[in-house]
């Protein structure tokens, strides 16, 4: 009996659109590439592509939507594998930071260069990029608290910051240094608060 072959589910031509800007958004930049290049790249055109997004700024934010919804997923994941340890959660969310340091190639992380693309605070990307940002700050924040380190504020500010200087340094620093050090400081900084003692500095 010949096997079946499952079909493969087709993509919406919404998606392919989104793919396509992924993809060239990656290589070429937001302001290098326009709407009919993106088009042409998701096999349809201009005007088609204007039935669904009535701009290229709300196709960005389509776009910058799709990268953020697995980090969000991950960090539930996160949450429900170390409901109970968050030191744990802390150190393994930056070993999968640093794992996708090390994966960056070519213009380093998505996200910053939209960012750096995007000044106008009005922007509707930009807008989905800050809320994102709040939403990850406060969930480190939360952690920090959680772990109880002597200053959480403080805490969440560091952890936070190390973040953002690690995936800042990809273009200039090697990766793979980057994110093992990012690991490094964490730990330090969690060994550093369980440490008892007058010689613990308070974090």
């Amino acid at each position: 009996m010949t096997p079946r072959i499952e079909a493969q589910p087709v993509a919406s031509l919404r998606d392919r659109i989104i793919a396509a800007a992924d993809d060239l958004f990656r290589k070429q930049g937001i302001r290098g590439v326009g709407v009919e290049a993106i088009a042409e790249a998701a096999g349809t055109n201009k005007m088609t592509l204007y039935r669904y997004f009535d701009s290229k700024d709300e196709l960005v934010a389509a776009w910058v939507e799709t990268l953020i919804a697995p980090k969000d997923a991950e960090w539930e994941e996160l949450s429900e594998k170390h409901r109970d340890n968050p030191t744990g959660h802390l150190r393994e969310w930056s070993e999968r930071v640093a794992a996708k340091l090390a994966a960056i190639e070519g213009r380093g992380s998505p996200i910053h260069n939209a960012l750096a693309e995007l000044p106008e605070r009005d922007h509707p990307a930009r807008r989905v990029l800050q809320n994102y940002k709040q939403r990850e700050y406060r969930r480190v924040r939360r952690l920090c608290e959680t772990a109880e380190f002597q200053n959480p504020d403080l805490a969440a500010n560091l952890f936070y910051m190390m973040l953002e200087g690690a995936s800042n340094c990809v273009a200039c620093v090697g990766t793979k240094q980057i994110g093992e050090h990012l690991v490094q400081l964490v730990d330090l900084m969690i060994a550093n608060n369980r440490t008892p003692g007058r010689r613990r500095r308070r974090l």
